[in-house]
């Protein structure tokens, strides 16, 4: 059987793969509306551009700081990240799925960034859903305590009385 670290690696490199996709993408669209059109692009847009990026920080974090710096690295944490990008990824695919479903006319090659953002957000999400459900599985494997060791105890020297010659 595949070891649940294996998973979570495979997990990690999709999220972030994905994300450079939807990063890509988003900002394809976005630049198409602030230099084509007369308005700013909208809010959903910016939403997932935001997500992917906050996605990619979010993956670093994960994986490298329990490698580099395991001191700033901590279960609370991650289970918050984990669940965080869950549901920024759900909200961002989900809005701009309802801005989509609301427009007169989409076509061109905008459409079909912003079609595939909303397809690739729908991925994200399921990922990191995945990554959670599996994270909190583990730390419930551990118990419910995400308390780490406790800290070695200081090596305090005892003072020594001299006798006085």
């Amino acid at each position: 059987m595949i070891s649940s670290s294996v998973i979570i690696l495979a997990l990690r490199s999709a999220q972030f793969v994905f994300a450079i996709i939807v990063l890509a993408l988003t900002s394809y669209v976005a630049h198409w509306y602030n230099v084509d059109t007369l308005t700013s692009s909208p809010s959903q847009i910016n939403w997932l551009l935001a997500v992917s990026l906050f996605t990619i920080v979010s993956v670093l974090y994960l994986e490298l700081a329990p490698r580099f710096a395991p001191k700033v690295s901590h279960p609370y944490v991650a289970m918050g990240l984990e669940t965080g990008n869950a549901l920024f990824s759900f909200a961002g695919f989900v809005a701009l799925a309802v801005f989509m479903s609301k427009l007169l006319f989409c076509r061109g090659s905008v459409c079909g960034a912003a079609q595939a953002s909303i397809a690739f957000g729908a991925l994200e999400f399921l990922l990191w859903t995945a990554s959670a459900v599996l994270t909190g599985k583990e730390a419930l494997k551990g118990g419910l305590s995400f308390r780490r060791s406790p800290p070695a105890p200081l090596n305090v020297s005892q003072m020594k009385e001299t006798s006085a010659a």
